[in-house]
């Protein structure tokens, strides 16, 4: 785990210590612990069955943890369930509402739960998403309902965000205009305060809102950084060779050829590596760094890098 400043003292939105939560022999998540400080945006990824949702459901105090804590806005969620979640809102990865309310019938039960509600986003998101408020939730299509819930959670305008998959079902052009405009514009209105604590598989979507991230694999952390240190940390460096060559490179973590074209990956090394590549007269030698999915899909030989 990376280390926070010892000088702030503000209390995290969310402390995760040790967690364990089994189903039986299998431990779904295994000695987990994060912490989220406010106004950031964190990325929680893996593959399925990985433990996101378990994670996020001990969270929420859906699910009573084995051993270790997690505490929300510094609360216990097991003791302060309701002074937790009236702070926060959630999106599942399915979700499900009363099969004879219509969309503007649900927009009302959830907004009856709530101390503020922001009809203005409402409405804009209402027109955005080209919802009919008089139609019944039965009729909706998977991503209408998802979109139905997105609306739900936005216009409490809460301290966090939980989203599990929250643009699972929405087609590309939605997706992307949710994730950029909406969860954007949910930040930027107030930055110090409103987090977003995101599980996804959709990395790339979510590549120019993530402050951090932590990759789940089996249970158990594998990977946890900022991600502009993980970005200027791990480069991608492609050089074609005048002619194939053994090249022995100090400190390449991953050395991909094929014929006279080589991909490198580098950790923090990046400057050492091309003045050794320069030493070969390469006819092209380009840099660049890893995106978020790339180190995710790398994260196994970058796990050992910063052990």
């Amino acid at each position: 785990m990376i280390n926070k400043d010892p000088m702030n003292t503000e209390t995290p939105v969310i402390e995760i210590q040790n967690l364990v939560r089994r189903y039986g022999r299998h431990d779904a998540v295994n000695g987990l612990s994060l912490t989220v400080q406010p106004g950031q945006c964190y990325g929680f990824f893996g593959r399925n069955g990985a433990g996101k949702t378990t994670t996020i459901k001990c969270l929420l105090n859906l699910l009573r943890p084995d051993a270790g804590g997690v505490r929300v806005f510094g609360l216990d969620p097991r003791k302060a369930e309701v002074a937790v979640k009236s702070r926060l809102a959630y999106v599942p990865d399915l979700v499900a509402f009363y099969p004879w309310m219509t969309v503007r019938t649900t927009l009302e039960y959830l907004a009856s739960f709530r101390r503020h509600w922001n009809r203005d986003i409402e409405n804009d998101l209402l027109t955005r998403f080209q919802l009919d408020p008089t139609k019944k939730t039965t009729s909706l299509s998977k991503g209408q309902r998802t979109q139905l819930a997105l609306i739900g959670a936005i216009c409490p305008e809460p301290e966090l965000l939980l989203l599990d998959e929250p643009t699972s079902g929405l087609d590309p052009i939605v997706r992307r205009e949710f994730i950029e405009t909406v969860i954007g514009a949910y930040q930027s209105g107030d930055p110090t305060r409103r987090t977003v604590f995101v599980s996804t598989h959709l990395i790339s979507e979510f590549e120019g809102l993530i402050d951090e991230f932590t990759i789940l694999e089996q249970g158990r952390e594998l990977l946890s950084m900022n991600a502009d240190a993980a970005r200027d940390r791990f480069k991608k460096i492609r050089a074609r060779l005048p002619q194939e060559m053994k090249l022995n490179l100090t400190g390449a973590l991953q050395v991909k050829r094929s014929g006279r074209e080589v991909e490198i990956l580098a950790n923090g090394n990046c400057a050492q590596l091309l003045a050794e590549l320069k030493m070969h007269s390469p006819e092209e030698l380009k840099t660049e760094s890893l995106t978020l999915e790339e180190i995710f899909v790398a994260s196994d030989v970058l796990k050992k890098a910063v052990a």
